[in-house]
């Protein structure tokens, strides 16, 4: 059987001195990515922080995060398109109360992630060249959203 090459590189270490929280507010336009990568670096930049992990949580059941391309909108656009088709609007949904995108915004959400974490390392996000953080918005109106934070590292 023929493996892959794969390397293993340690670039340092160092015990948890330090536990930081935040929150990142975001008001949404309705559907579509919110770019959180400036407010996130602006965060570790502010706490002065190391070496660590980073944890992003968004506190709502209808938006979620990732981790995607940004370097072509279309990416986004087909992300979109993509989640509309795997929940669309005009499904015989139970849950209706609050308008026909609030259970497809549940379906995306579940289906996508409600948090992500991030390496960091000499304080900066260790995000490749074309890797933003996004909060992704599955309501058709704009909401007030909550990203909480949690650093541990040093």
């Amino acid at each position: 059987m023929n493996l892959p090459s794969i390397a293993v590189e340690t670039t340092g270490g160092s015990a948890v001195t330090r536990i930081v929280h935040g929150r990142i507010l975001v008001r949404t336009t309705g559907q579509g990515f919110v770019d959180l990568s400036e407010a996130f670096r602006r965060f570790l930049a502010e706490n002065r922080v190391q070496h660590g992990l980073a944890t992003l949580f968004v506190t709502h059941t209808t938006c979620s995060l990732t981790v995607q391309e940004n370097a072509d909108d279309d990416v986004q656009l087909d992300l979109l398109t993509s989640l509309d088709k795997l929940a669309p609007e005009a499904a015989d949904y139970r849950h209706h109360l609050e308008g026909a995108d609030d259970m497809p915004g549940h379906i995306k959400a579940m289906l996508s992630d409600t948090s992500v974490t991030v390496p960091v390392a000499d304080g900066r996000a260790q995000l490749g060249i074309w890797q933003a953080i996004y909060l992704i918005e599955h309501r058709a109106r704009g909401r007030e959203r909550t990203v909480a934070l949690t650093f541990i590292g040093t």
